[in-house]
């Protein structure tokens, strides 16, 4: 919702049972925002997710605890709205309230031309004289493609740092990078290649449009090709519920947002987080892979 300039505040189970049994919503104080701006232009294989990761290796998980984390910037601005729901989405993952992009062109053009919304849209934007607990600038440029590893997402650093780690399972989707263009990006990576042996890659596209989709464009035939197992939309193993839970001393990579201990299914598995397109590089090798290696 953030990356559509609305506001959403996500609650647990206990919240909403206090919801269902006082038929009211649960009082929330405004919380204050911290203003990301991100400038510059994304090196070679970084893109959003390098760049909500190294953002919450900033922060720390409990350093945006009760707070909004509002994104500006030219990086962000020319982000697709597939790219900002990743900054977005993963905001909370530093204990942010939520996070949220203005809304701009690229808004209205997503709610028009796809989300097909015929009704005026009114988009509401921050004051000119708003005030914010903290601004934080950042240089896209100077990023590298980033990692966070067990059993935290502020555990982050650059993918050299764990290059080379081996990886028993590979998963790319859900809520936060199982998109089209998430799955195109693996699939260009994965094309007239092989995933390599011993390593298991498991593909949970967002939604059942985007299954389909992928399947017309022949998206879902490249990673097939390529050893790629396709499940069902949804979320899969990120909660370690069903379809690729981890086995003892089991490591994965994966475009999930969290890699808590026993988030897969298992406490004695380990998961590391990084973008589709390193995620695929590295199922190619078996390994924790800079995808700038591969010219991606």
């Amino acid at each position: 919702h953030g990356a559509l300039g609305a506001m959403a505040i996500g609650v647990g189970a206990t919240d909403m049972a206090g919801v269902w049994a006082l038929g009211r919503m649960v009082n929330v104080e405004v919380p204050g925002s911290i203003k990301v701006v991100a400038d510059g232009e994304f090196g070679p294989s970084v893109g959003p997710k390098d760049l909500i990761l190294y953002l919450i290796g900033m922060l720390s998980a409990e350093g945006a605890n009760f707070r909004v984390i509002e994104f500006h910037g030219r990086a962000v601005r020319g982000m697709s709205l597939s790219g900002r729901l990743v900054v977005c989405n993963m905001s909370v993952e530093a204990g942010a309230t939520c996070g949220i992009v203005p809304a701009d062109d690229e808004t209205v053009r997503y709610l028009r031309e796809e989300a097909g919304v015929v009704d005026p849209i009114e988009a509401v934007s921050p004051d000119g004289d708003a005030v914010y607990e903290e601004t934080l600038e950042i240089d896209v440029s100077r990023i590298e493609p980033q990692v966070a590893r067990p059993h935290t997402v502020d555990n982050v650093g650059p993918v050299g740092d764990v290059e080379g780690t081996r990886i028993d399972q590979v998963v790319i989707g859900s809520c936060t990078n199982g998109r089209l263009d998430d799955l195109e990006t693996a699939a260009a990576v994965l094309r007239g290649n092989r995933v390599a042996k011993g390593t298991r890659m498991l593909v949970f596209p967002a939604s059942w449009r985007i299954y389909k989709e992928a399947l017309a464009r022949g998206i879902i035939a490249d990673l097939v090709g390529a050893g790629a197992i396709i499940m069902n939309p949804g979320c899969g193993c990120c909660l370690g519920v069903h379809q690729g839970a981890l086995g003892d001393g089991e490591v994965a990579l994966a475009t999930t947002n969290r890699n808590f201990k026993g988030r897969m299914g298992n406490p004695n598995a380990s998961v590391y987080l990084a973008s589709p397109l390193t995620a695929a590089v590295s199922a190619l090798h078996g390994a924790i892979t800079d995808p700038r290696k591969e010219g991606g």
